[in-house]
Order: C-alpha cells, then structure tokens, then sequence
C-alpha cells in the first residue's frame, strides 16, 4: 500500500468530512443529493401502482425516497436499477408524483389539527373528511373547476382546516365525482397520479391521541376509495412502530392496505453499496481511492457513480484500507469492517444509513483533529471510536426533537446509570417523576400509561436491546446520547445483533 504524503492525507479527509451533510437528505442541495441517493432495489417495490403503504424503521430512508421522487425527479433512475419488469413498463413521463403530507403552509399547524380533532371528537368521519378535503385541493390543477361554482374551496387558506373542511362539506358528492372524472380522463390518457403522505408522526407534534386519529383517518381513507379509483394512487409513508401500535385500532382498514405493503429494509450489501457511493461521488479523489480498492462502479447520468456490489464482503478492502483490519493491535478488538456497522445498529439489530455515513464522516473530523492513523490509513480506531459518541449524541438529538420529542426525559431519568441494567431497575427509574416534564414543552408525554409499559416501548423501538436474566442493555448508537456508561468488563461489541 503507497504511503500517503501529508497534503494527499488532508485533502482526502477534508472530502471524507464532508462526503454527505452530516448524513442528512434533507440538508442536501438538490445536486448533491442526486450524487449520495443510492437506490435500493428492494425499496422500488413501494413505486408498484398497487402498494399504498410502505413501511420502515425510524431512518430507514423513507423520506429520502420520498424526497428522490417528490423532489428531485429521480423516479426514471429508480426504475432502471430495480430491474422490475413491472416498474419498467411505467413511464416516468406519464407519473405525476405530489405530496399529500407535508404541505409546509397549505395544511393546518399542530395547534390547529389538534383543536379541529377534538373539537369534532365526536364525528367519526372527520379525520378522513379531512384527509379527502385536502386531497382535493392537491389534486385542484387537475381538476375541472366548473363542479365547485363559487364555493370559494380553492381559495381558502390550507391553514384554516375548519374552513377548509366547512366548504368541502358544503360541495357534497362534487368532490367525489370530479375525482371520478379525473381518474376516468388518467385512464385514457395513459397517465397516473401518485399521492405520497410523509412524515405523519409529526401530526399533532406531541399530541399522541391527534397523531393517532390522524393516521387513522388517513389509513382509513384510502382504504375505501384505493380500490375505487385506477389511476389516482396513494403512498403512505409510515413508521414501522406507528404500524404496529395501529394496527389493532384500525384492524380491517388497515390489514387490507397492509397485505400489499413495502418495506425499507437496509441490508449490509445495501449499507456498504450506499456508503462506498456517498464516498465515491464526494472527489475524484476518493473515486481513484475507491476504484484502487477493486470496486467496480457505472456511470448513471442522474446519480453520478453507482457501486456494484454483489456482497457487502467487497467493500471490505475499501474499508481497510481506511481503517485498518482490526479496531486495534489485532482481532480481539474487533474486525473493523464487522464492527462498523454492528455499532451503528439499534436494539432491533437495525443499522441505518444516516449513522453509518455520519460514523465514518466524524472519524474524518476527529482524524483531522488529533492525527494518530499509521501505515497509510485515513482513520485510526481511535478516531472512528471517539466518533461513535457524537454520533450517537447527534441520533438522540435528532429523535427527540423530531420523533421522540419525550426521550430526553428517558435521558434525565437514567442519566450517568450503568448498563446492562435490570428491568425492575429501569421501571423504578423511569417511574420517577412520572408525572413531571419529558420535553421540552410541559405537555410532552410518553405515549403509554405507566413506566412498565414505557420500559416495553423502548424495547419495542431498539433503544432498549433484552439480554439474559431479564436485563436490559443500551446499543451504542443511544449509549452516549442518553448519557449511559457501560459496565467495566462488558464486551465493546455488544452492539452486534
């Protein structure tokens, strides 16, 4: 292996830093993202006509999917490297892909679905008169005006639900029929209409009863009328725990969306496909550095160089070539091309692709930082382990302020404790303060009743992992964001699955 001269070493870390902002998609611009979107083949089934739900785990890269095909025109790319025959006969031209959810100032605040919801607690067909008001007025340029005369319903402001869903009241069954219009006219132009819903657990904000009858409304929805038209689709973005928790309130509604349903599943071929691409596309630089490493690439006119990796096992000599074999003097340490990932994953056995970038991004930090890389090597072990806290820090940040606004409660009730812990201890700490502040507004509150069942839920999510004699462990990717220490003697891979 050449050694690498100083300014090689610096720039080459300089790019690794900074190979994917922060590992975030939404705070890539629109060029950018092309050059780190890595489409997953599996992932294309959620593109299929028929599939209206699509499930996955808290960042899985739903969004991102979403984003890719909302936003950034990349649904021909997709299509190409999924090799469906099916999605091959779609023609990109002839798909019209708009977002349901979120519609930024076209839809209610928090404050304003929550009181609309519970101000008509009692109307059973609110959430989904709600949810097919504003599919109205998503799909308004495609629509012919004449059937809503001077209603005015085009012209409310989207903020204003309650005037919103007065004046579709107001129209009876012309909605309806101008949909049925519309999906009629699709059918003989050969054109679809794809209706994509993202980002629903922030419905309500921390309002678990309003974001649960949101979703229902919506599920339930769709569940009626999927069937009744052809060309107007659905994509129902939904976290995999939300799916769980609702799918005994929604029962038929939601089995009958479900049985057709997509999962974003990351496997460690995909992982490693999607990290080499991010690395590859940051410099040509890293792109000489990755083809030395015997990875084969092809040139996409939309998504830059793409991988082609038949087996995770072929980004191995990329990744010691960076790091090194072992996370130290030798094996006992750890294998760096195993634990890489194995201490990005939840207690689910789940590895995601924002940590895994992020990981690999902040030992370039560190490495700049503090130098200690020998032998030719962009990353020491020490730069990558020290990495993992912030990374791990960063993924509790994340959550609480977007999907678990109530784990920094978790976080002050177990701060500076040790794992693995039993369950009783975790009950008894977690119970303390039941009724005191979880967030940072003092109506957040965890989404169950009591800290036994808390206990359960964050089992359920991966924050807690179950070991043996009814003990609970932390996986590294939370260890240091909810400010826990592992017991001296507890062996460093204990984020393997």
């Amino acid at each position: 292996m050449a050694r690498l001269q100083p300014e090689e070493r610096e720039r080459l870390l300089d790019h690794l830093s900074r190979m994917g902002s922060q590992g975030r998609a939404e705070r890539e611009s629109a060029d950018t993202f092309k050059k780190t979107f890595y489409p997953v083949a599996e992932h294309s089934r959620a593109l299929d006509p028929d599939v209206v739900l699509v499930i996955g785990e808290r960042g899985s890269g739903k969004s991102e999917l979403f984003r890719a095909v909302v936003k950034e025109g990349l649904l021909p790319a997709i299509i190409r490297a999924a090799g469906s025959s099916r999605l091959a006969k779609l023609d990109p031209g002839r798909i019209a892909w708009l977002a349901g959810h979120p519609l930024d100032r076209d839809f209610p605040d928090h404050a304003g679905l929550r009181r609309f919801l519970s101000e008509h607690a009692d109307d059973s067909e609110a959430a989904m008169e709600l949810w097919f008001a504003y599919l109205v007025r998503v799909l308004g340029p495609e629509i012919s005006g004449d059937r809503f005369g001077q209603s005015g319903f085009f012209d409310r402001p989207g903020g204003d639900v309650e005037a919103v869903v007065g004046t579709f009241r107001s129209l009876r069954s012309a909605s309806l029929l101008a949909l049925d219009e519309l999906d009629r006219r699709l059918e003989v132009e050969d054109r679809w209409v794809f209706v994509s819903y993202d980002e629903l657990d922030i419905l309500g904000a921390y309002d678990w009863s309003a974001m649960a009858r949101s979703i229902e409304g919506l599920v339930s929805f769709w569940a009626n009328y999927s069937r009744r038209w052809a060309r107007i689709r659905a994509k129902i973005f939904l976290r995999t725990d939300l799916f769980r928790r609702h799918t005994q309130v929604l029962g038929a509604d939601l089995i009958r969306l479900a049985a057709n349903r997509a999962e974003i599943f990351w496997s460690d071929r995909n992982l490693y496909a999607m990290l080499v691409k991010r690395i590859a596309n940051a410099s040509p630089e890293l792109q000489e550095h990755c083809a030395s490493s015997r990875i084969r690439f092809e040139s996409d006119d939309l998504l830059g160089l793409v991988p082609k990796l038949d087996r995770a096992e072929e980004a191995r000599p990329l990744m010691e070539r960076m790091a090194g074999a072992y996370m130290g003097a030798n094996i006992k340490k750890g294998r760096t091309f195993a634990w890489l990932l194995s201490h990005v994953r939840d207690g689910n056995g789940h590895a995601m692709p924002r940590a895994l970038v992020r990981l690999i991004e902040e030992a370039a930090v560190q490495e700049q930082l503090r130098p200690r890389a020998t032998y030719g090597r962009l990353l020491d072990p020490r730069s990558i382990r020290r990495a993992l806290d912030k990374v791990s820090q960063e993924h509790v940040l994340v959550v609480n302020s977007h999907e678990l606004p109530w784990l920094p409660g978790v976080a002050e009730r177990l701060r500076g404790e040790s794992v693995p812990m039993l369950r009783r201890d975790a009950d008894r700490l977690l119970g303390n303060r039941w009724t005191g502040t979880w967030g940072r507004v003092p109506e957040v509150r965890p989404p169950v009743e009591n800290s036994h069942a808390l206990v359960d839920y964050l089992v359920e999510i991966g924050v807690f992992r179950v070991r043996t004699k009814d003990r609970l462990d932390v996986p590294d990717l939370f260890l240091a964001g909810l400010g826990l220490r592992r017991k001296g003697g507890v062996s460093k891979k204990l984020g393997a699955p």
